[in-house]
């Protein structure tokens, strides 16, 4: 069957006028300009995140932990409680790309793998509280990364809202964000 040139310009003009009904995101996925790594180095818990299959095991309690070593690279320990209330640690360390603070890239596998470039993690500081360096959201170029972090085991429900405005806008998934409980820091005193 052979359909009219004109029939199959129409059908790509709808097919165009389709996709170009998506909405591009409202901000742009940048990393933020600049982070005083010696700051952010310290604990942060995670308030969420988006389903990835590294934090499959975890439930609640998850928290990053940073140290700035001498060579500028950033000693990475997160930790988290799973079902039977044992934890998981994962240790990495991250390095900055192309010199900016904001842009980083984690590593999870051993030292010897680190010249391949498949362990490499993309890490980019998306939003920060530039004053006080009391919440942070993370993000990645491709946006398959996000999670919503806070120095306090409770961040303010309305800097959460506002985050994930903020990710919604820079065209991030936030339907599928997946909460994350975190116990009081006296109920971590009492166990």
């Amino acid at each position: 069957m052979r359909l009219p040139i004109a029939h199959l310009l129409a059908v790509a003009g709808l097919s165009a006028a389709a996709s170009a009904g998506a909405a591009p995101p409202a901000l742009p996925n940048v990393p933020v300009a600049e982070v005083d790594l010696e700051r952010y180095a310290g604990t942060w818990y995670e308030q969420a995140h988006l389903p990835m299959f590294f934090q499959r095991k975890c439930v609640g309690d998850t928290t990053a932990h940073y140290s700035l070593e001498a060579d500028g690279t950033v000693a990475v320990l997160n930790r988290c409680r799973r079902a039977d209330g044992s934890f998981n640690e994962a240790r990495g360390v991250a390095r900055k790309v192309g010199g900016h603070s904001a842009t980083l890239e984690v590593r999870f596998a051993p030292r010897w793998l680190s010249w391949l470039p498949m362990v490499w993690g993309d890490y980019w500081v998306i939003a920060l509280d530039e004053s006080q360096y009391r919440w942070a959201m993370v993000g990645a170029p491709d946006r398959k990364y996000l999670w919503i972090l806070s120095r306090t085991p409770q961040l303010d429900p309305d800097v959460r809202a506002r985050l994930i405005e903020q990710a919604r806008a820079m065209g991030y998934p936030v339907d599928r964000l997946v909460d994350t409980p975190q116990r009081s820091q006296a109920e971590d005193v009492d166990s």
